[in-house]
């Protein structure tokens, strides 16, 4: 059965050093301003935390057996859940940089694209996106309309993405975009992947979002007209654009869990914290049941969101070893995602309404967590499709 090892619990200690020192004193302001802090990318990749899923062979430190690469996408949750504890945005930063930004690539890419984008990626030196979503085509992915256009030896893309994560920054190199490249039998659109290069003609990133929440992470929009990139750029093979992308969601949702997990847990800290030291009618809150069963149910969030959490992630590890099947990755991730992060908003509710006034106060980080909780169940797929996931995966007619 799953379990943390030694090893992990020795990372995470070493990532929540790094979260409480580098971090957390500079979030609010960072908050405040929508700043993205790019000089903080290099110091995580020198960390290892962008290549734990990466073989050394491309710069990061994920071992070799025999020429299979012994994924540990368990400590790459341990490494998100901490920072995720101090600030979802350097959080999602973390999981959209190596979940969406270098496994990609390094799922499907040729030897080449990998030599060519993995070890910058995996040092902190660069930032990859990934480009699915449309303003037309969210959970309906299958209603892209970007399109590719074969013209000899290169691709032309035309088409919109909205609300693609590490899409600006200073660093990033590349956004990996899903496009239509042909029609199939039934009518169906052939999807393929393209990788554009930052500042390829064409290729215009618009102004970054102004959001309700996550205010630190860089998120744009994104344009293509007449984009023109070699046809080597092809991401896998032509066609698989679609399979491609349910892969990196499915990873992605345990990333997102992870995050979860760790604003549901800070949730749970700051609140008994709160109800210890708080005093009203000449005691602690805490000693009052309308408070302390509300911090008693934080706490059965948490312990929950995290055993969903490293059990969806141990069956994603053991599926890269040939030990389980995609289906049992695929529900485990869903069942995670769809449980911690409506966790996670309640977490939120219930914290600040443990705080009363202060909890609406932005002085207070209850106040940034409940702004940055509710993309949660939005992000990686929406609650609805985890329940439509679920019930598929048990029988039910779709």
């Amino acid at each position: 059965m799953f379990e943390l090892s030694q090893d992990h619990e020795d990372f995470r200690a070493m990532v929540r050093d790094f979260a409480e020192r580098e971090v957390e004193p500079h979030v609010a302001q960072w908050d405040k301003d929508h700043h993205f802090p790019t000089e903080l990318v290099p110091r995580m990749g020198d960390l290892g935390f962008f290549g734990l899923v990466v073989p050394e062979e491309y710069g990061g430190s994920a071992e070799t057996d025999g020429g299979m690469v012994q994924s540990d996408f368990t400590a790459l949750c341990v490494a998100i859940e901490e920072l995720g504890r101090v600030d979802q945005s350097i959080g999602i930063t973390l999981s959209a940089g190596v979940g969406l930004g270098i496994n990609p690539i390094l799922s499907f890419g040729t030897d080449e694209q990998k030599q060519a984008y993995l070890p910058d990626l995996v040092a902190g030196r660069a930032l990859a996106g990934f480009g699915l979503t449309e303003p037309d085509a969210g959970s309906d992915a299958g209603g892209t309309r970007t399109r590719a256009v074969r013209d000899g030896d290169e691709w032309v893309v035309n088409g919109a993405k909205a609300f693609i994560t590490n899409s600006g920054t200073d660093i990033t190199s590349v956004v990996t975009v899903t496009a239509r490249t042909g029609e199939l039998e039934g009518g169906r659109q052939e999807i393929s992947a393209i990788m554009i290069p930052s500042g390829t003609p064409g290729f215009t990133v618009e102004a970054p979002y102004d959001k309700l929440g996550w205010n630190i992470s860089d998120t744009h929009g994104l344009t293509f007209e007449d984009c023109r990139v070699p046809a080597s750029n092809l991401l896998g093979e032509q066609g698989n654009g679609f399979r491609q992308f349910l892969k990196t969601l499915d990873d992605g949702r345990i990333a997102i869990s992870a995050l979860a997990t760790g604003l549901t847990q800070r949730m749970l800290e700051l609140s008994t914290e709160y109800a210890q030291t708080r005093q009203a009618f000449g005691r602690p809150i805490g000693a009052n049941q309308g408070i302390s069963f509300q911090v008693a149910d934080l706490a059965v969030m948490a312990e929950t969101s995290r055993v969903l959490t490293y059990k969806a992630a141990w069956l994603k590890d053991e599926h890269d070893r040939g030990r389980r099947s995609v289906a049992e990755v695929k529900q485990a991730a869903s069942i995670a995602k769809l449980y911690t992060s409506e966790a996670a908003v309640s977490a939120t509710r219930i914290a600040t309404q443990v705080f009363g006034g202060n909890g609406f106060m932005e002085e207070y980080p209850v106040a940034r967590f409940y702004r940055d909780a509710k993309i949660l169940e939005i992000g990686e797929g929406t609650s609805e499709v985890q329940r439509m996931v679920i019930a598929r995966h048990l029988g039910l007619p779709s």
